[in-house]
């Protein structure tokens, strides 16, 4: 049996667990928030419509912020039809996926469903269609406590106190020729910061984020985000990042391996801004939120919009049923998320119900959890403290797409006031159990509290409404002795062992 070893010392250290590394993402796309999150005809819909079964389940998924509304969508979105007696707001087409918006759900809607679900908001702003002044109106709608036309509107709808959202999007992946007002990186950094100046005259202690490229393999990654921050520097606080993985042509290795890229993809990004940070000779330091990630397989039909003179509402799209390899790459890209805390401090996976999502409803029926769902509820429950900087020594194999890669991968988090060290760790062998032995004698008097696994003698084995029965299973090979631990991975397979003293 293969072996790769590990050592931990809580000496080393990456960064603080950031609770943002757990949020997620909701966009007017197909059934995300239509008989996704809202619902009115379920059994278990409040009086704002939103299915009570939903709330509970993003709760027990463990996210943190929510990041609304869009995504592609935004950038055609004016947020003014979303606002008022429902039975007043206007249908619109919505562009970016060839639909109908009926706008029955808008931001005072949201806003009261994150209260719910306690979550945090995380707004976006179109900067494709529209511009400054769009951004100051829905800021002082939000955030001004009131005395002005923006503010007391809120207040005649219902909500008295203001919605305080920190963090905002300026825009969506605006180097894509799919946006809608898609732009060069002059005219949207300049933009953007115009945008973002203005929002901090009103409120200078916002959190911003500026798009970056809309994934690695644009022509424009790179000079994108060398452009954009050499307008926005100062005015900014994050570039955006997005990422989504799939298994292309049946090469399962090379899938398995994707956090390799993510990795590289973070290294990059952060590598460009501390290039425009060190020209600009400032002490200041730009910080990366990954609010787009997650395993999507955008050559499906489901993935495709509508054509011609169909805008229907709420189309099925882009409803991937995940597999187990899918899940098992999912708590991979986790492992790189936490590994990478120093510089990402923010992330989303996309998205939270029905479209990519861990958990899929049927209109007025069932909910379940697809098996993407336990390895990032289990990571939001237990990592904490900080994140260590392990060392691994683990064999390696060849893939087509990312060369040599490690067939272990792994972190760990230390909460020193609990005593407690959380080891997430995957085997990406497809055909392999490993042998994982980890040098804890850093840390004395440890032990097991609780390992699971999550494996499949079938890979692709997808969870339904009838049976979403594969979850993490308790991993009876894990022991520690003389400050040491051992387990046996099964291949493709994801773990969790959590150790206390």
């Amino acid at each position: 049996m293969t072996t790769a070893r590990l050592t931990i010392d809580p000496v080393f250290r990456v960064g603080p667990v950031r609770r943002r590394t757990f949020g997620s993402f909701v966009e007017h796309l197909g059934r995300s928030v239509y008989s996704g999150i809202h619902d009115p005809d379920h059994p278990t819909a409040d009086a704002d419509g939103f299915r009570g079964d939903v709330v509970d389940m993003v709760k027990e998924l463990g996210v943190s912020t929510v990041r609304y509304p869009g995504g592609n969508f935004v950038s055609g979105y004016r947020w003014e039809d979303g606002i008022g007696p429902v039975e007043r707001r206007p249908r619109r087409v919505d562009l970016a996926w060839h639909s109908t918006e009926p706008n029955l759900v808008g931001t005072d809607e949201f806003m009261r469903w994150c209260a719910k679900a306690g979550v945090e908001p995380m707004m976006a702003v179109n900067l494709g269609t529209r511009g400054v002044q769009e951004a100051l109106d829905l800021l002082e709608y939000c955030n001004v406590p009131g005395g002005t036309y923006w503010s007391d509107l809120r207040r005649a709808h219902g909500a008295l106190e203001p919605y305080r959202v920190k963090m905002w999007c300026l825009g969506n992946e605006m180097d894509g020729p799919w946006q809608t007002g898609h732009k060069t990186p002059e005219e949207y950094g300049r933009l953007a910061a115009e945008t973002a100046r203005a929002m901090r005259q009103m409120q200078p202690d916002l959190e911003l984020v500026a798009c970056g490229s809309s994934q690695s393999s644009m022509p424009t990654f790179g000079e994108w985000e060398r452009i954009v921050l050499t307008e926005a520097y100062d005015q900014v606080d994050y570039i955006s990042a997005h990422a989504y993985y799939w298994e292309e042509d049946g090469d399962l290795g090379s899938f398995l391996a994707s956090a390799v890229d993510m990795d590289h993809f973070v290294a990059s990004v952060a590598a460009t801004a501390d290039a425009v940070r060190a020209r600009r000779k400032t002490d200041k330091q730009i910080h990366i939120s990954f609010d787009e990630w997650n395993v999507w397989y955008q050559d499906r039909a489901e993935s495709k919009p509508p054509t011609g003179d169909d805008w229907p509402v709420a189309p099925v799209l882009l409803e991937d049923r995940y597999n187990v390899a899918d899940a098992v790459v999912v708590g991979n890209l986790l492992i790189s998320l936490l590994r990478n805390s120093d510089r990402v401090h923010a992330a989303s996976l996309a998205q939270l119900v029905n479209v990519i999502a861990p958990m899929m409803t049927e209109p007025g029926g069932r909910l379940w959890k697809q098996t993407t769902f336990h390895p990032f509820a289990l990571t939001s429950t237990h990592a904490a403290g900080e994140v260590l900087q392990v060392a691994l020594d683990s064999p390696t194999y060849e893939t087509a797409r990312f060369g040599d890669a490690p067939l272990v991968d792994a972190t760990a988090t230390w909460d020193e006031r609990a005593g407690e060290l959380v080891v997430f760790v995957v085997n990406r062998s497809v055909t392999e159990e490993v042998r994982l032995e980890a040098d804890l004698r850093s840390v004395p008097g440890l032990r097991v509290v609780e390992a699971v696994t999550l494996a499949n003698p079938d890979v692709y084995w997808s969870a339904t409404a009838d049976d979403d029965s594969v979850a993490p299973r308790a991993n009876s090979t894990a022991a520690i002795a003389d400050g040491r631990l051992a387990a046996v991975l099964p291949a493709v397979s994801w773990t969790m062992i959590r150790l206390a003293r």
